[in-house]
């Protein structure tokens, strides 16, 4: 505890973003480049060393938040990163995507605002790499073991990078051109530039892992003939099948999941479409769905050149502060904030008609209707009562030339055959069934992430991916060093 009254004498300052008017202009992330360092030694300051640290059950990864704050304030970062990555195999990604629930378990949240952990871990690890704290690790022997990873998102990553460290031999299949998962083609540039990943993949090259692209398991390569191929096979493909709107009108042209939304947008910053099919310039866009993938959309929609973005929220507007009889400390609260999607539609008045920002707060979807054509041109809705009840009298209509389904992921997509194939039991809400040891009802293969647990946030993931991989080791050799940080059913704090 560098400064004892650091948490009395000096506030929270966050990241600074970029201003609206310049970071809509391009896809660059929103955060002023630089600006983090000089403020986050004083930030980390403010963390109270207090003995019982509810960050640390907050976070699924156990990570040593109070330490690492510590010695950034000493501004050791070597010994920062150190502690950063004995928990954490990529930082920079939680750093910069995950919704930070150890800072509602932070102690000083309590009656202050919270120290800003998740900038102080975002500055470790862009700090690490700028200074070379972040060597590839390749294992001093083998163990003759192979295994195949199905799936490249941070689960697979994560559980791949820890078997490869443990001298065994990883092959990555991803169904997709390129390494990561929802990362590369869900998350916009704008959130997290994908140098970041990129600088990752090649850290896991050099210490081994393989990557198999183009590969669809299930159809490009058989389940089972890949299954005799390994000793042991994982599966973190994610919860890819998306939940539908069965409304009158979903056939209309013009209404796309996000999913088929997102990753057009993200080939055109890659450089592989000049621009995307399914943009929105020029056009009136509804999301429907109040969640961080509807934020995505409206960040994305707004830099294409939108007419106009509205978002819609079944849920009621939370209120600004937490409620405590509802979600007392240290849970993660459901309150009113505002993202820099949202920021920027409020600044840039993209839904004229929205309660706040860009959203619209307890909207249900009646129906679309469209033109002679087939295309749709409007949403109907109608407000809701906190049971989703419709309210009489509430009926609107919003012009809708594109329409963007952000309703979430049940489970993973059966298209492939890989859990027909495979033979994998399978729960009543779709996702992998397995035990405790993250192994599913076929010998030798396991299950991790959103493929078995649901839809998550990614500092879940990866914590699923380091518990599996010591899971899979201890399979393969008796035993295993590795870290497993939780089991397949712990769940987040909640009352």
């Amino acid at each position: 505890m560098a400064d004892p009254k650091g948490f009395m004498t000096t506030p929270r300052q966050d990241w600074p973003r970029r201003p609206v008017e310049e970071r809509v202009k391009d896809w660059d992330e929103v955060y002023v480049p630089g600006a983090l360092l000089p403020i986050i030694s004083k930030q980390a300051d403010r963390c109270m060393d207090c003995g019982i640290p509810f960050c640390h059950d907050a976070c699924p990864l156990g990570n040593l938040i109070p330490e690492w704050n510590d010695l950034v304030s000493r501004e050791d970062w070597r010994a920062a990163a150190d502690r950063l990555h004995a928990t954490n195999n990529f930082p920079e990604f939680t750093g910069r995507l995950c919704p930070a629930p150890c800072e509602a378990g932070c102690v000083l949240a309590i009656n202050q605002p919270a120290v800003t952990i998740k900038n102080v871990e975002c500055a470790i690890a862009d700090r690490a790499w700028a200074d070379g704290f972040a060597p590839p690790r390749p294992p001093d022997r083998l163990s003759g073991r192979t295994v195949a990873v199905i799936g490249s998102g941070p689960t697979g990553l994560a559980a791949a990078q820890q078997l490869t460290r443990a001298g065994h031999t990883v092959a990555v299949y991803e169904k997709d051109d390129r390494i990561g998962g929802l990362m590369r083609y869900g998350i916009p540039e704008f959130k997290m530039e994908k140098h970041h990943l990129e600088r990752r993949i090649e850290q896991m090259r050099a210490e081994g892992t393989k990557f198999r692209t183009s590969t669809v398991v299930g159809r490009d390569v058989g389940a089972a003939e890949l299954r005799s191929r390994y000793d042991a096979v994982v599966i973190a493909t994610g919860a890819t099948a998306w939940r539908e709107l069965q409304v009158p009108g979903r056939e209309l042209r013009g209404i796309q999941q996000a999913m088929e939304y997102l990753p057009l947008a993200n080939r055109v910053c890659e450089g592989d479409l000049e621009t995307s099919p399914m943009s929105a310039a020029g056009k009136h866009v509804v999301i429907v769905g109040g969640g961080d993938t509807g934020a995505d959309c409206l960040g994305t929609a707004v830099r294409e050149g939108a007419a106009s973005v509205t978002q819609l929220d079944i849920y009621a507007q939370p209120g600004a502060e937490r409620d405590e009889d509802a979600e007392p400390w240290p849970t993660y609260p459901k309150i009113y904030r505002l993202s820099a999607a949202h920021e920027e539609a409020r600044d840039l008045e993209t839904a004229p008609a929205a309660d706040a920002d860009a959203r619209l707060f307890a909207a249900s979807t009646l129906r679309f209707t469209g033109d002679a054509d087939g295309h749709v041109r409007s949403l109907h809705l109608v407000e809701v009562d906190a049971r989703r009840r419709p309210m009489p009298g509430t009926g609107r209509t919003l012009p809708a030339d594109l329409v963007l389904l952000a309703l979430g992921f049940s489970g993973p997509d059966r298209q492939d055959g890989l859990i027909e194939q495979l033979g994998l039991e399978t729960e009543p809400r779709g996702t992998i069934t397995r035990d405790v040891g993250f192994a599913t009802n076929v010998p030798g293969v396991f299950a991790a992430g959103d493929a078995a647990r649901g839809q998550s946030l990614i500092v879940w993931a990866i914590a699923e991916g380091r518990a599996v991989a010591a899971a899979v080791d201890r399979y393969l050799t008796g035993s295993s060093r590795l870290p497993a940080p939780i089991s397949p059913y712990d769940r987040p704090m909640s009352v």
